[in-house]
C-alpha cells in the first residue's frame, strides 16, 4: 500500500476544473491535471484494505492499489506498466469512465472513497509527456488478418490486441474520421480530440490499418469481407437512439441527440457546415429529456451555444444524496451526480413525463405539455403513475432527446451477415465472442447494449484473446472477462 495512515490524514479532493465563467467561453476540455503534491496525497488514501474491492468493481481489473502506491513512491515509468497491462486506453477511461471502482473502493464504506479515476489520468498524462508510451509492433507476423468494424473504444482495444499478437488488422468506420463515439459523440469540452489522435498515431505506427468513410455492407460487401480476412469482429455499437413517440414528435425542433452533438464536434474538428444544416441553442429555449450522460452532454453544448435558457428533464424521482437502504456498498451507488454540466447552469426537473410537443402553429415546437409522475405499488409491482390535474407547459424553442439507445443497426451489415439477434436487439455471441456465423465476432455495445466505455474497453480485449485463439490454436492475450 502507498501509507498506512493516507486515509486517516487526507480527505478526498476532487479533480480540478477549469472557472465555469471560463469554460464557457470555448470548448476546450474543462479538466485541468492535478498538481504533484495533492495527487500523491490523494494516492497516499489508498488502503491496505486486504481484499481489493475496486478490482471486482473495474470490469478491466485493473490493479488500482499497486499503481497508487506507485504514484506515492514517485515511481511513474512502474505506474505506467502496471496501468496498461490491463487498459488499453487510460486516457479515455480517466476522462469518460463513471468510476466504478470508486464505487466499490472499501474507504467508500464509511468515507469518500480514493480518487482513483484522477491518479489513472495522471499516469496516462505524464507517459505521454515523458515519452513512455511508445508502439509496440509485433516481433513475428502470423499471416492471419482481421476485420475490425467500428472504430469506438471496443474496436480500437481489440486492434491493438490482435495487431501486437502479430495479426494484420484493418479498423473499418462508416464515418468520415476514426473515433466512433468517442470522435463525434463525446463533446470537445469532455475530452479533447488531440487525445483520441496520439493514441490513433500510436496505433498507426504498430501497424493497424485504419479505413474511415468505409459503410461496410454497402461500399465493401459482406461476401468480400470474408474473403479478405480471416476473422471478422463486429463493434459497430448500440446506434439506434430511443425515440419518444407522442404527438407532436414530427414539429421542426425536435432532434435526437447525436444529430445535435455531432454537428458541434464536426465544427470543432474545422469541418465547414452551413448555418442552414447547423442545429444552435443560441438563444433558445432548450429542452433535454433524459437525466444521462448524454443529456448532460447536450446540457454543456448549449450552454457554450449561448442557450437564453436549459432544462433537463427526468421521468425517475430524483436520487437520495447518499446511498439508500436497498443499495448498499459495493454496489453501484444511486445518489444524485453533479456532473461539470450541471455546474455551468440550468435547471434539471425530476419525476416528470412529456404528453406531447406544442405546435406554434407553424410547424416549430413551442412548448412541451408535461405531466408530474410518481412511483406506486400497483397490484404488487412499482410502476409510474401520473399525477392527476398536474399537467403544464414548459417553453422551448428547441428539444433533444437524449433517452439512450435501444440496440444495434440491423440493415445492411448485419442483416446481410446474418447474424442472429438477441430479443433486445444486440447481436447474439457465445462465450467465445463469436456470433452465430462462423468465423464472425461480436464485443461492445453492439452485443452488450448501452453500457459503459469500461466495459467496452473489456470486450474487445476479452474478444481479441479469443478471436487470436480461434486463429491460432492458443493465445497470451489477456482476457479480463474470462
Amino acid at each position: 500500500m502507498a501509507k498506512p495512515t493516507g486515509f486517516l490524514e487526507e480527505k478526498r479532493a476532487k479533480q480540478p476544473y477549469r472557472p465555469v465563467a471560463e469554460r464557457l467561453r470555448d470548448f476546450r476540455q474543462v479538466m485541468v491535471p492535478f498538481a504533484a503534491e495533492p495527487l500523491n496525497k490523494q494516492a497516499a488514501r489508498c488502503m491496505d484494505c486486504g481484499i481489493p474491492f475496486c478490482h471486482q468493481g473495474c470490469p478491466l481489473g485493473n490493479l488500482i492499489p499497486d499503481w497508487n502506491d506507485l504514484v506515492y513512491r514517485d515511481r511513474w515509468d512502474e505506474a505506467i506498466e502496471r496501468l496498461h497491462a490491463t487498459n488499453n486506453f487510460p486516457e479515455f477511461t480517466g476522462t469518460l469512465c463513471p468510476a466504478p471502482c470508486e464505487g466499490s473502493c472499501v474507504l467508500g464504506v464509511n468515507d469518500d472513497p480514493v480518487t482513483i479515476k484522477a491518479v489513472e489520468l495522471a499516469i496516462i498524462d505524464r507517459a505521454f509527456e515523458e515519452g513512455l508510451v511508445k508502439p509496440q509492433p509485433p516481433q513475428t507476423e502470423t499471416g492471419k488478418s482481421v476485420a475490425v468494424v467500428g472504430s469506438g473504444p471496443a474496436g480500437l482495444a481489440a486492434a491493438q490486441q490482435l495487431r501486437r499478437a502479430g495479426h494484420k488488422v484493418t479498423v473499418f468506420e462508416r464515418a468520415d474520421r476514426i473515433g466512433g463515439l468517442l470522435r463525434y459523440g463525446i463533446p470537445e469540452f469532455k475530452m479533447e480530440k488531440r487525445v483520441l489522435d496520439r493514441r490513433l498515431e500510436q496505433m498507426r505506427a504498430e501497424g493497424v490499418e485504419f479505413r474511415a468513410g468505409v459503410n461496410v455492407g454497402v461500399d465493401l460487401s459482406v461476401e468480400q469481407l470474408k474473403k479478405d480476412f480471416s476473422a471478422v469482429l463486429l463493434t459497430g455499437g448500440a446506434t439506434v437512439a430511443r425515440d419518444l413517440p407522442v404527438p407532436g414528435r414530427e414539429l421542426k425542433g425536435v432532434y435526437q441527440a447525436m444529430e445535435f452533438l455531432t454537428l458541434q464536434n464536426r465544427r470543432c474538428e474545422g469541418d465547414d457546415i452551413a448555418d442552414a444544416d447547423f442545429i444552435s441553442a443560441h438563444g433558445k429555449h432548450v429542452v433535454i429529456i433524459g437525466g444521462g450522460d448524454t443529456g448532460a452532454d447536450c446540457i454543456g453544448t448549449s450552454h457554450r451555444q449561448g442557450a437564453k435558457s436549459v432544462t433537463s428533464l427526468e421521468i425517475m424521482p430524483k436520487p437520495p444524496g447518499s446511498r439508500a437502504s436497498d443499495n448498499p456498498w459495493p454496489e453501484w451507488p444511486r445518489i444524485y451526480r453533479v456532473a461539470s454540466a450541471h455546474e455551468e447552469g440550468g435547471d434539471r426537473l425530476y419525476a416528470v413525463s412529456t404528453k406531447r410537443f406544442v405546435d406554434d402553429g407553424n410547424g416549430q415546437v413551442r412548448a412541451l405539455e408535461l405531466v408530474n409522475v410518481e412511483m406506486k405499488n400497483v397490484d404488487g409491482r412499482i410502476q409510474i403513475v401520473q399525477v392527476p390535474g398536474s399537467n403544464h407547459e414548459l417553453e422551448a424553442d428547441l428539444v433533444f432527446l437524449a433517452m439512450g439507445f435501444v440496440g444495434a443497426e440491423r440493415a445492411d451489415l448485419l442483416d446481410k451477415l446474418g447474424v442472429a439477434i438477441t430479443e433486445r436487439g444486440n447481436v447474439q455471441r457465445d462465450a467465445r465472442w463469436m456470433t452465430s456465423v462462423d468465423g464472425v465476432f461480436a464485443a461492445g455495445d453492439i452485443q452488450r447494449g448501452q453500457s459503459l466505455i469500461v466495459w467496452a474497453i473489456a470486450e474487445g480485449r476479452a474478444a481479441a484473446a479469443s478471436i487470436d485463439k480461434h486463429l491460432m490454436g492458443a493465445t497470451d492475450l489477456p482476457a479480463p472477462l474470462a
